[in-house]
This record gives structure tokens, sequence and C-alpha cells, in this order.
């Protein structure tokens, strides 16, 4: 980044200024609410109110105290990794300023005080038990969203796919600079890109390929309990396959051929037609069941 590129981007989800004057302390909280949430940027030596460039090469006592809060103010260690910026400070003197960048994190960090803070917006709030407990079970689901597949490579998105879906939350970069930019769909580590479950799971040309029970199952029975054996009272039993949007798809247009109508003679005179279950339940329903099941388990598919 350039000064003049820090200098304009708005406080947001991913990125916060602070001044070189900053207490470690107060600085632990931006860091530890980036890693806890997506990641982002702390541009240090920029007033964070005026815009100033106070730069951070003429203290060095105070740079090497900040430059220590990853490490000796958050809990667990926060992995950063540091620019510095080529600047003018307000002074006229040559100077730089200092940016973390930090990565989102596996795991949930506090500060020294054992609280827990996460990026909402342009604002680290701090968060209660509840919202704390909630974030660690979170957590572990991110991490498998987060792993990278092994042995499968940028042939397996389905980069027409991803292109219609930008288009429609009118996303004005390309596919590959989304799923490169967003949610670490795609990374490059040590010359070799890593592409992530959630990226196979939401893109894939064939996320079954690499997570077999990742599908909807349809089974319908005779009566109003399972049998087996001699028995067996299956009367449907489809099976829906791709990716998370296509299954969802399939599956909700299934059900819509499996639903029973009543038509009867309304007080009006007219003729009305009633499903058995109204369309928005039958579509939460599936929804639910896709969004909300745990991926990492491998052994078990979604049943309707």
């Amino acid at each position: 980044m350039t000064i003049e590129e820090v200098l304009a981007v708005e406080e947001m989800q991913v990125f916060d200024r602070k001044s070189v004057n900053i207490d470690p302390k107060a600085l632990a909280i931006p860091i530890i609410a980036f890693a806890n949430a997506d990641g982002g940027t702390v541009a240090i030596g920029i007033s964070d109110k005026t815009r100033r460039i106070e730069g951070v090469d003429y203290d060095i006592s105070k740079l090497n105290e900040l430059l220590r809060v990853p490490f000796d103010f958050c809990i667990p260690t926060v992995k950063v990794e540091i620019e510095k910026v080529q600047c003018i400070d307000f002074k006229g003197k040559e100077n730089h300023v200092l940016l973390m960048h930090i990565e989102p994190s596996m795991e949930v960090h506090a500060n020294q005080a054992d609280e827990v803070f996460m990026r909402v917006g342009d604002k680290s709030k701090k968060l209660t038990f509840e919202e704390r407990t909630q974030l660690m079970y979170d957590k572990g689901e991110r991490f498998f969203e987060d792993k990278p597949v092994p042995e499968a490579d940028i042939e397996d998105i389905d980069v027409p796919f991803v292109e219609k879906y930008i288009a429609q939350i009118d996303y004005s970069k390309t596919a590959m600079e989304y799923l490169k930019e967003n949610k670490g769909f795609i990374k490059e580590k040590n010359g070799k890109v890593q592409i992530s479950s959630a990226a196979i799971l939401l893109f894939g040309k064939n996320p079954q390929l690499y997570f077999p029970r990742a599908r909807v199952r349809f089974i319908r029975y005779e009566g109003t309990e399972e049998r087996v054996g001699a028995q067996m009272n299956v009367i449907k039993d489809v099976i829906f396959e791709g990716n998370i949007l296509k299954m969802i798809t399939d599956a909700v247009a299934y059900l819509d051929t499996q639903i029973k109508e009543k038509t009867y003679l309304g007080e009006d005179g007219l003729f009305v037609t009633e499903e058995e279950y109204p369309k928005f339940v039958r579509q939460e329903i599936i929804v639910n069941a896709v969004t909300h099941r745990d991926y990492s388990i491998r052994g078990t598919h979604i049943a309707l």
C-alpha cells in the first residue's frame, strides 16, 4: 500500500488507524478483534480522528513496545505480518507508517483482562459470555471451512458459476479476485495454490469428489414409521448432489412435487387449492438443513 491509499481507506470491518501514542493495552483490542473476526489491518502512526501523519521512526522504544503487543497483550499470541509504508510526517520529515496485517484466526483470542473482542463494522465489540461461547463453536466450524482440501486445485472450481454469483451481488472484480480476496477461498502458500473446503462446497464442480457424504437425500416412507428388511417401506429415495446452492435448488424443486394438495370450493364461490405444507416452510427446512450441517462430519448425509 502507498501512504495515499492508507489515508484514503475508511475505517471499516477490515481496517483501522491508530496514533503512534496509543497505549499497548488499547492496541491489543483491535488486533484481537480482527483475529477473532475476518482479519484486517491496523495502520499505526496516523491519528485515527484527524488522519495526521505522525510516523513511527523517531521513538524506537515506543515502536518496539507496540511491536510486542501481539505477543505480550494477546492471549494466545496473534500472528501479525508487519509492513512499513514510506511517508512524509506532519513535521515534513521522511518517516514510515506501520501496518499490522492480521489474519483471521482459528482460535479465540483475549486480552490480559480475559476480555474477548470482535470486529463489527468499524468498531471492536466486547463480547458477552454467551457471544464468546458461540464464537468458540463458530471457530471450530471455521477451522474446517478454511482448511485446504488436499489434491484440489483451481480446475476443481466452477468459475462460470462464481461469475454468475458475483454478478448477482454486484461484485465489481473478477471471479478469481473474489475467491482470493474474500473469506480466503483460495490462498497461495509457498508458491502453491490452496483451495479451501468452503470453496469446494460452495463453488466446486464436483464437491462430492472430496466430500462424498456432502449431499441431500430425500426418503419417503409408506405409513408413519420406518421399517427394514422384508417389511421395508421406502417408496421414494432420491439423492441430490453438486454445490450447496445446487443441492438446495434441486431439493426444493423436487419436494414441491411431493406435496399433497387439497382443492375445495371457497366461501366466495371460487375453488381454492391449499398445499399440505406452505412453500416457504419447505424452503426454510431445506436451507436450514444444508447451511447448518457440520460438513466436517464425513459419515452422514443430509436426510429429508
